[in-house]
């Protein structure tokens, strides 16, 4: 009886989640102008989201922002898991507890704080700043997946090429580096949604004249939801939901091989 109620309140908070964005995607093909009955079925919003110049402009900065930041927050982040897992150093377990509080921190601190950054360094508010923004905000997520990785992983493997006459690198090439590979993925794939999605962050340091995709929702719908600001929102869900699904594939643990005999 207890295990029944269990599922039943399970699927209640689901629909409670999800069935909001449900609506937003049902309606985002509604042929209404405004979303308060439905008026038939139409892929017109679509068509006319795709028409606007406007959003276009704020789809590429948003894309090439979140590519170009996830690909550095991978880089310094995969250094920063290998630093963790594979030295001794003054302050190192006050890093790895830093990367916790970097995840869970409010993102209008991190917003503001890096807005007075920028201000104190005099850095115009822009590409650039978004940029060092959105790989601050995605770098603790990559270490830590990697890390998670890298704590399957056996140090033997190293000592045994390194016995075989495989240099540093080569070791890392070679036996490192391909166990670490889909947590990398991983880390970039959760990276890049994590910048595409922000609007907190964004909004402290994207500057009057650089534009990115949420920030230009934010203000679609502060004069209105309509329904081709549902068709977008349809469009960055399945995105969205997408990447997250690959991250998760890719990081999760292999299974350990059965023993032979």
């Amino acid at each position: 009886m207890m295990r029944k109620l269990g599922k039943l309140w399970l699927w209640i908070v689901y629909a409670f989640l999800f069935l909001p964005i449900f609506v937003v995607i049902a309606y985002s093909f509604n042929a209404a102008k405004y979303t308060s009955a439905w008026k038939g079925f139409t892929l017109k919003w679509y068509s006319q989201l795709f028409g606007n110049a406007a959003l276009i402009d704020a789809v590429v900065n948003t894309l090439s922002v979140a590519a170009l930041a996830a690909s550095l927050a991978t880089l310094l982040g995969v250094l920063a898991a290998l630093c963790l897992k594979r030295t001794e150093f003054p302050g190192r377990q006050l890093l790895h507890a830093s990367l916790y509080v970097l995840t869970v921190s409010p993102e209008m601190v991190m917003g503001i704080s890096l807005l007075i950054f920028f201000i104190s360094v005099k850095l115009p508010l822009g590409f650039v700043s978004m940029l060092i923004a959105h790989t601050t905000l995605g770098l603790p997520f990559v270490a830590l997946t990697v890390l998670a990785r890298l704590a399957e992983f056996d140090e033997h493997l190293v000592e045994a090429a390194r016995d075989l006459g495989a240099t540093e690198a080569q070791a890392f090439r070679y036996v490192i580096l391909p166990v670490i590979m889909p947590a990398v993925v991983a880390g970039w794939l959760l990276a890049f949604t994590l910048s595409m999605d922000d609007v907190l962050i964004s909004f402290f340091v994207a500057g009057p004249t650089f534009e990115v995709l949420p920030l230009r929702i934010y203000s679609m719908v502060r004069l209105g939801v309509k329904p081709d600001i549902n068709a977008l929102s349809a469009i960055m869900f399945c995105v969205t939901i997408a990447l997250v699904v690959l991250a998760f594939c890719l990081s999760r643990p292999r299974k350990s091989l059965r023993k032979q005999g």
